[in-house]
């Protein structure tokens, strides 16, 4: 059987395993994007009603909600001492992590992503062939 080849730049595949460093979620201001899908699972998984959990945990922008970010270093507001508190619910934004198109437009852009994160690249990390990251993109 043969394998189907993609037209892009990890058409060898990449390496990743999350390490759950953290860093991912620190030292940058930006968003993380939530869908209603990611309200209500966050909103069951801290025992919240919706409107408390948007209260307490988000900021409207736009016409979108996204997480709080701590005002003094920009770090996720569910993240505390470099892990994540509600890793088994987090948004998709979170989940797709590093499969973005920003990550995967070109060699030196995952290269980028990689000088944060350890996971990208490491050694022990499974190789993700290009097909998967693909399908990871599209969901």
């Amino acid at each position: 059987m043969t394998k189907k080849k993609l037209n892009v730049w990890y058409n060898e595949g990449l390496r990743f395993k999350c390490t759950e460093c953290g860093q991912c979620c620190t030292g940058a201001p930006g968003y993380v994007w939530l869908t209603e899908t990611d309200i209500k699972n966050l909103s069951e998984h801290l025992s919240l009603t919706r409107e408390a959990f948007l209260k307490k945990y988000t900021r409207y922008v736009g016409s979108r909600y996204s997480l709080k970010e701590d005002s003094q270093n920009f770090d996720c507001i569910f993240l505390k001492g470099k892990k994540c508190t509600v890793y088994k619910a987090r948004p998709k934004q979170c989940q797709k992590f590093p499969w973005w198109p920003s990550n995967l437009k070109s060699k030196n852009s995952w290269e980028d992503a990689a000088r944060h994160c350890e996971g990208i690249n490491s050694p022990d990390a499974p190789l993700i062939s290009a097909i998967d990251i693909q399908n990871r993109l599209d969901e």
